[in-house]
């Protein structure tokens, strides 16, 4: 399980594409939290890469998400082989045939993978509105995409970064903003302020004789302490990862509560942890939600979390009756 907040995607376009395999696994092994991978047609961007092949052959060599851009004039055409080549989450742009794009977005969630639109640096975000409510990801390119290595635009990702944010207000949990361009040690703590959740990292971690963890782990800290200090009000970031206890019930109140809460886009984890014991001999089972929205899981369903528990007593209590059953003596 990751620490933190920032997430690193490894883009693979500056690695060496005659062992491919080789930096993939050494950018699992040196902390990457996904592998990014860069698909260009030579037609909508001036540069030529990947293909699905290529995804295919990635997907072999690592169990890390696969994070695929697709920097393509046709994302429909070519969106099932990607999906099929095992892509976990696929972002393509919105300056692309407008025919096109909400199609591609519903054979992505058909997958059950996660969709995003990409926005280059000069169009404004609001040409993501008509998207807003079928997005999982917003990708800002904060260079012009085509080639890595590029100088990171600062005015861009000040105009956009945050603003990003509000075209992702439909999900509870799990969306994300995107900043791919110009990411390294000098950049990530102030796009880590503008809120990023993943930073796109390239050119900088193939430099050779270059400590590729440590410079992840920096990018990573950097990006933390710059959400810190700059929208948390000096509060190190709740851990991305870090679930917590809503509340704990039998598993026939457990099973129907959760599905109620999901309902609503948290997702849930019933873990039969601390639970105490049930007169039928079965433990309880904690709840658990991310800890990054344990505060709108209360707003939502405190009351039903409060009926639940009074249900469940009233069900301990019925079942001992019923099956003269008692708590056995404390050692």
């Amino acid at each position: 399980m990751a620490t933190g907040r920032a997430r690193i995607a490894v883009s693979i376009l500056d690695a060496d594409h005659s062992n491919m395999a080789y930096g993939v696994r050494r950018a699992q092994k040196e902390g990457a939290d996904r592998i990014h991978i860069d698909v260009m047609d030579g037609h909508f961007v001036p540069n030529l890469t990947f293909g699905p092949k290529m995804v295919a052959g990635i997907r072999k060599r690592t169990e890390l998400p696969l994070d695929v851009h697709l920097m393509i004039s046709d994302p429909l055409k070519y969106i099932d082989e990607f999906l099929e080549a095992g892509s976990d989450s696929v972002s393509f742009h919105v300056e692309v045939k407008a025919a096109q794009i909400e199609p591609t977005i519903q054979k992505i969630h058909a997958a059950g993978r996660a969709a995003g639109l990409a926005v280059k640096p000069k169009p404004p975000l609001t040409a993501l509105e008509p998207y807003r409510k079928l997005l999982d990801i917003v990708l800002v390119m904060t260079v012009e995409p085509g080639f890595g290595g590029q100088s990171f635009m600062k005015d861009v990702a000040q105009e956009k970064l945050l603003a990003a944010r509000e075209y992702l207000s439909h999900k509870a949990h799990g969306a994300e903003v995107h900043v791919d361009g110009g990411i390294n040690r000098e950049t990530a703590e102030f796009v880590g302020g503008l809120g990023v959740d993943v930073l796109v990292v390239g050119s900088v971690l193939w430099i050779k004789g270059r400590n590729m963890g440590r410079e992840i782990r920096l990018v990573k800290a950097l990006a933390d302490e710059g959400y810190q200090y700059r929208l948390n009000n000096g509060k190190k970031p709740i851990p991305r990862d870090k679930m917590v206890t809503f509340t704990q019930l039998p598993k026939h109140l457990a099973w129907k509560f959760m599905a109620e809460i999901e309902k609503g886009g948290i997702p849930v984890i019933p873990l039969r942890g601390s639970g105490r014991f049930n007169p039928d001999g079965i433990r309880d089972f904690d709840l658990m939600v991310p800890a990054t929205v344990i505060d709108l899981a209360a707003q939502r369903h405190s009351e039903a979390r409060d009926k639940y528990a009074a249900d469940a007593e009233a069900w301990r209590e019925e079942y001992a009756r019923e099956h003269g059953w008692t708590d056995p003596p404390k050692l």
